[in-house]
This record gives C-alpha cells, sequence and structure tokens, in this order.
C-alpha cells in the first residue's frame, strides 16, 4: 500500500507530539510513505530516509494549501490528514482518511468570529464527509464530533494517544535550567478553553505567604488568541503576582520532563479538550495531577487524578493548598496512577492506526 500523509504539523505543540509518536511505528509498516510538509524539517527524523519527501510549506488553513493539494498529493491507496484542515478539491486516493482531535470551534462555548467558525464549520464538515475513517483521540470528541457534524458513528476509531514513561522518568539535568525550589505547574497554550484565568484567581487568593514560598510556572507559548494573554496580563499586575507567576515561553522537549519531575504540583483547569496529553505527562512523570472535571480529562485521568469544578476558583484554591506537595505521601494514588498509564501507550496508538488503515483496505 502506499500512503501520503500531511507532515506540515510535526513541530506543532499537540498534534505534534501526536505525529513525532506515531510515524515511526506507522512507516515501518506500509511499503511506500509520501509525506508532505518542510523538507528541512522533515530530514531531522529518523524515520525520514525511509520516505518520499514533498515540498509543501501553504500555511495550514489556508486557500494556498486547497489549491495545491490536488496537485502535490500523488496517487495513492491512501492519504492521511493528521487534522481536519482536508482537502476540498478532488485528489488521487483511494481511501481518505483524517484524525480529528476535538471541535472546539464548533462547541459555542467560546467567543470565536462568525468567519472562522464559518470556515471551521466547512472544513469539518468536508473531513467527515469525504473521509473513509476518522481517527478520533476520545470517546468525548467521538460525541461531539457526531452532535456537531452529524457523522457517521461507524467510520469514527476512537485511538488515545499515549505517553511515553522512560522520557519523562529519565533523571535528565541541564544545568542552565533555572526552576523554582517549589512550584505549582500548567502546561500548555493561553488560549481561551484552556481557562487559565480560574488558575490564576485561585492563585491569587492564596496567602502571600504560600505564594512566596510557591510560585506558579506557566510553560507554553505566551502568545495568545483573542487578547488572552492582554487579559492574563492585566489581572497578573492588578494583582501583584508579578512576583510570583512565571510564564518560561516555548521549551524544547528535552527540557519538559524536568518541569514536571520538580513541580509541587500540576494543575489543568481546561474548560474543553479532546483528549488533554500534559495529565499523562505529569502522572509519568509520577507528579500529583488536579484537573478540570470537564470534557474529556475524566476519561484520560480516571481514578488517578484529583478534579474540580473549573468554574470555581475557591475549590480549586483550597485543593491546591490539600494537595501540593502531596506526591510522594499517597501509595494509593501512586498504584492507580500506574494502573492509568498502562492503558495509554503510543504502542497501542500505532496498533489502533495500522488497524484502521487495514480495515478500509
Amino acid at each position: 500500500m502506499k500512503l501520503v500523509i500531511d507532515v506540515r504539523m510535526i513541530n506543532a505543540s499537540g498534534i505534534g507530539r501526536y505525529l513525532k509518536n506515531v510515524l515511526p511505528g506507522i512507516v515501518s509498516e506500509f511499503s511506500q510513505v509520501v509525506v508532505l510538509g518542510n523538507k528541512d524539517e522533515i530530514v531531522q527524523f529518523e524515520w525520514a530516509s525511509k520516505v518520499e519527501i514533498v515540498n509543501f510549506n501553504a500555511k495550514i488553513y489556508s486557500v494556498k494549501e486547497q489549491i495545491l493539494y490536488p496537485f502535490l498529493i500523488p496517487r495513492c491507496d491512501v492519504f492521511w490528514s493528521p487534522h481536519f484542515n482536508f482537502p476540498f478539491l478532488p485528489f488521487r486516493a483511494k481511501k481518505r482518511v483524517v484524525t480529528i482531535h476535538d471541535v472546539f470551534h464548533l462547541s459555542g462555548k467560546f467567543p470565536i468570529s462568525l468567519i472562522i467558525k464559518k470556515y471551521a464549520y466547512l472544513l469539518y464538515k468536508n473531513a467527515v464527509w469525504k473521509a473513509d475513517l476518522i481517527f478520533t483521540v476520545s470517546e468525548f470528541s467521538k460525541a461531539e464530533i457526531i452532535k456537531h457534524t452529524l457523522a457517521n458513528p461507524n467510520k469514527i476509531k476512537v485511538t488515545h494517544c499515549g505517553v511515553d514513561l522512560s522520557f519523562f522518568r529519565v533523571k535528565n539535568i541541564e544545568e542552565n535550567l533555572q526552576l523554582p525550589r517549589e512550584y505549582i505547574l500548567y502546561v500548555g497554550n493561553v488560549k481561551p478553553h484552556k481557562n487559565l484565568i480560574t488558575l490564576l484567581k485561585a492563585y491569587s487568593i492564596l496567602p502571600q505567604k504560600f505564594k512566596s514560598k510557591c510560585k506558579l510556572v506557566i510553560v507554553g507559548k505566551k502568545e495568545g488568541f483573542m487578547t488572552q494573554d492582554d487579559q492574563l496580563e492585566y489581572y497578573i499586575k492588578k494583582n501583584d503576582l508579578e512576583k510570583n507567576v512565571v510564564f518560561t515561553g516555548h521549551i524544547n522537549d528535552i527540557s519538559l520532563p524536568q518541569y514536571y519531575q520538580n513541580c509541587s504540583l500540576f494543575v489543568f483547569p481546561s474548560l474543553y479538550e479532546g483528549f488533554g496529553l500534559p495529565i499523562l505527562e505529569a502522572l509519568a512523570a509520577k507528579t500529583t495531577v488536579l484537573a478540570s472535571n470537564c470534557a474529556s480529562l475524566p476519561e484520560i485521568g480516571g481514578e488517578a487524578v484529583y478534579y474540580f469544578d473549573p468554574t470555581n476558583h475557591i475549590e480549586l484554591a483550597q485543593k491546591i493548598k490539600r494537595y501540593v506537595n502531596s506526591t510522594n505521601t499517597n501509595p494509593e494514588m501512586s498504584k492507580k496512577s500506574e494502573i492509568q498509564l498502562k492503558k495509554f501507550t503510543w504502542e497501542k496508538t500505532i496498533e489502533n492506526h495500522l488497524e484502521g488503515f487495514v480495515s478500509i483496505k
């Protein structure tokens, strides 16, 4: 079988992590693989020598990508788009596969411009209508896709993401990495649905002595989405939190485990997630996790995570005080964590993808 994959998002945060972990296993199982993307980025990966690279640098969601797709996608048995920006125009593939991680744009719970929402709706509908197989990352996302796009449930295959235990447990100390002695950790971006404002409100009402001792570290790109970064900046300044809240900006993958391993508590306050991979990464690093009880997060965290109402910053503040520095004091939660992590391996993710590809042969 000849497989063609659009890998332009290989270095994006969530989808990039997904691609980096599943591509090695998938590439090795196909007789011929063609990838579309930035050649200079792709050649950095070990599996690059096994694939044919078609240079494709058009911006995601752009009109240009849609115009170029039919000319750049070669004749193939299977075309796979790992995101919902699926080709509108006809192209030469016997079977078509798409991964839809979530339908955040269609949820109606967050402020999105009418133009963006309408274009997103067209892309989602195009993808679910044309695809022979739809991968998604949770039962929650499957239900959301059906609800908002009326997709055929029989075409949707849930393939959970995984986590590399060894990567998040290796103590790879970087000398130039200066972490606070004690800190609460958040990993992700600052988009509105990530609900960082509730975490900031909870942190701000904690005793000053607590905040002086235990910082709040936010790992990820600080550039916002629809002025969310301005809102966060304003709140931090207004509540005199500038000395207590640390924005790291984007960090490399090698440094990430150290942030998880050394934190006093990991908090994930998101209102909408298709999967919530940082929860598993924190558990893999043997860190206590406090997460929102919304969307897919209880599905991913199971009984290994403590939950809170993400609309109640007072409850969150109380639970931060209760669970901070509790990582090594609760053997029952540690056992539950190990059981939960066994459900989510990249090997299982790859196996489920391969089963999906075979099913549409």
